[in-house]
């Protein structure tokens, strides 16, 4: 009996160790199996993380004090990856009289310029650069160019006759109709317009070539160009770019707000699918106002449904930017 018991004991205890050793296998099994599916995810971001690595610089024109984009990569590009908003201040190619739908440039925020050159994100430039620097392509293209106006005008000009022929037989054949009136002058004038007709430049069609509608520049004139920051920087501005520094590294979406009466209009996300949640005043950390500026600000809050932020830098960068809501809750 003695025997027996230790032998069922000794065979318990190997199928124990059986077991244990398969719940290993198994475990590690899954593991690697884990580790080989994340292994593709972990490829896709280092390849995108290499990608933003590899992006190049977008070149911002400096018109004065307006900081510019004008290639539509680059408005993409910041809007996409680096939640650059901006304003669109140019007209369409199509619809040039009109103010509703606009198109490139889009206009920067001072302040959106001046991040993405900190960031290194940005180069300034004070005009656009020319993505071509051999000088016979460009007089290759204007050769082309001349070649095509000239056509353009003598093929404008043979319709342009036909059409006022075409004008003078209907004339003369309403004429026909009326036995009172005579067409003799209107055949004479139809005789002789082919030797008299003159088709003026200036009525000319021209088809204005966007796709490339930017200056050239030669090899030597691009250090020229490289423009530095000239726009003067004053407490005022320090304020609101630390202000729109600190809500940028926190993911919202800034837009001006000069119609609520504030700096900045804040968004949770993308400005095409969220309404601003809050109206930026940017106030320095020691400047005194008086309290019917804040009760003015709170009223308008309220009535155009968002929450007024104070927003102050403190005076080490180290230690942030203070925020403070304020709401209208009604007169006591």
């Amino acid at each position: 009996m003695e025997l027996e018991t230790e032998a069922d004991g000794k065979l318990e205890a190997e199928v124990q160790t059986e077991t244990i050793m398969e719940m290993e296998r198994e475990v590690k099994t899954q593991t690697e199996g884990e580790s080989v599916e994340r292994d593709p995810e972990s490829d896709t971001r280092t390849e995108e993380v290499k990608r933003e690595c590899k992006t190049e610089p977008v070149r911002v024109c400096v018109s004065g004090s307006a900081p510019l984009l004008w290639r539509s990569a680059d408005l993409r590009l910041v809007r996409e990856r680096m939640g650059i908003v901006g304003t669109l201040v140019g007209s369409l190619a199509r619809q040039p009289r009109q103010n509703c739908r606009l198109g490139r440039p889009l206009q920067l925020l001072l302040e959106e310029a001046r991040l993405l050159k900190d960031t290194g994100r940005a180069v300034l430039v004070k005009g656009a650069e020319s993505e071509c620097d051999d000088d016979r392509v460009n007089v290759e293209v204007e050769e082309s160019y001349t070649k095509h106006l000239q056509h353009s005008y003598e093929e404008q000009g043979r319709l342009a006759l036909e059409e006022k022929k075409r004008v003078l037989q209907r004339v003369m054949t309403e004429r026909f109709r009326d036995e009172a009136l005579t067409d003799q002058p209107i055949r004479e004038r139809l005789s002789s317009l082919k030797s008299s007709f003159s088709f003026p430049r200036s009525a000319m069609m021209v088809q204005l070539c966007t796709a490339r509608a930017r200056l050239g520049y030669a090899p030597d004139e691009h250090d020229w160009l490289a423009a530095d920051w000239t726009l003067p920087r004053d407490n005022k501005q320090e304020v609101r770019y630390r202000v729109y520094q600190d809500l940028r590294q926190q993911g919202y979406y800034i837009t001006s707000a000069g119609k609520f009466g504030g700096d900045y209009l804040i968004y949770p996300g993308d400005p095409l699918r969220f309404h601003a949640h809050f109206i930026a005043v940017c106030v320095p950390i020691k400047s005194e106002s008086p309290i019917s500026d804040f009760l003015c600000l709170a009223r308008l809050g309220a009535n155009v449904k968002k929450t007024i932020l104070l927003c102050s830098p403190s005076e080490t960068e180290s230690e942030g930017v203070i925020y403070t809501s304020i709401q209208w809750s009604g007169m006591v």
